[in-house]
């Protein structure tokens, strides 16, 4: 597989090669709600959006999230999926640098997801709850982007 673009890059400061990993903000229309899902406490206890790495197999970023939301909801034909432009470098529990790269996914309607074992309970919420529900400052800013990228 061709490293995707950035896969390679060694930021100063931090140890390399810089681990690829991504982000799906699931929401559905009508009204509007965002998806959060409850990690179980042996995976840190938080809410948050549906993340994963980026595996040789993935073709794009985009794919990549695709695949993460299909194997951690079951939702696998989403309406559409927008590259927010919102990465966020970290360092990961493994010592080596991380960088996701945040994703909108709309599905069509907030229907109860299908969890593994990674969650132990979900949310729909309205972009007030989600957003003061999330754990980690990049995810409240993915989710801000995504909120103004759709609109009223």
């Amino acid at each position: 597989m061709t490293l995707l673009p950035g896969a390679s890059h060694h930021p100063q400061g931090m140890p390399g090669p810089i681990r690829e990993c991504v982000e799906g903000y699931v929401y559905a229309q009508g009204p509007r709600r965002y998806l959060l899902l409850h990690r179980s406490a042996r995976k840190g206890g938080f809410w948050q959006s549906v993340s994963g790495k980026v595996e040789p197999r993935d073709r794009s970023y985009a794919d990549a999230v695709r695949r993460e939301v299909a194997e951690e909801t079951g939702f696998s034909d989403p309406i559409r999926v927008t590259d927010l432009e919102w990465t966020y470098l970290f360092p990961g529990g493994d010592g080596l640098p991380w960088r996701l790269h945040a994703f909108a996914v709309e599905v069509p309607r907030a229907s109860p997801p299908r969890l593994t074992s990674e969650h132990t309970e979900f949310q729909w919420l309205p972009y007030p709850g989600a957003v003061a529900r999330l754990y980690w400052p990049d995810n409240r800013e993915a989710l801000r982007r995504l909120e103004q990228k759709v609109g009223p």
